[in-house]
């Protein structure tokens, strides 16, 4: 085999060998900076923390929407299940509950139209052990966050939307 087929041939094994690296490594880097910031440096696990009001200079979520409140808990799955529960918002406005896990994947979508007396599941590693009759939703990881938006378009709705929100659990059972 000629040399400028071995490097061709090396080039083409350390760019697939590369490539496949960023495509596993990138959403776990991602999630890792990701839950730092929304868990106050890891200081707020398994418990929700609650955003300001949206204004044109906030950044902590890309492109965030001035409608709605934000809410997220981090969470860590490794002493076992929490329960997650989010009350209705007043007057039934929308809210939906999100959980993705530590490679970013969305594994559960719950909103108050499917749940309009508010929503409350369980949130368990694959093989953790559950009891009772609450919805159960399984990850594959221990790491991930769970996402509260909210409909709060004005000042007054996000006054009332945030006393709601602050009803918010992600604890362990």
């Amino acid at each position: 085999m000629n040399a400028g087929l071995k490097y061709a041939l090396a080039f083409a094994l350390a760019a697939g060998a590369g490539h496949v690296g960023t495509i596993v490594a990138a959403p776990f880097a991602i999630m890792h900076v990701v839950t730092g910031k929304m868990s106050q440096d890891r200081t707020a696990i398994n418990r929700f923390v609650f955003g300001e009001r949206v204004t044109q200079n906030s950044r902590n979520v890309v492109r965030p929407s001035p409608d709605l409140a934000y809410s997220s808990c981090v969470y860590d799955l490794s002493e076992g299940p929490l329960l997650v529960t989010a009350p209705p918002s007043p007057d039934n406005g929308y809210v939906s509950l999100s959980v993705f896990d530590a490679r970013t994947d969305n594994t559960a979508v719950f909103d108050s139209s499917q749940f309009p007396q508010g929503i409350r599941f369980v949130l368990a590693r694959e093989g953790q052990a559950v009891a009772g009759g609450d919805p159960v939703v399984r990850t594959s990881h221990d790491t991930g966050v769970i996402l509260d938006r909210r409909l709060a378009p004005t000042a007054e709705r996000f006054a009332a939307v945030d006393k709601a929100r602050r009803m918010n659990s992600c604890a362990p059972l």
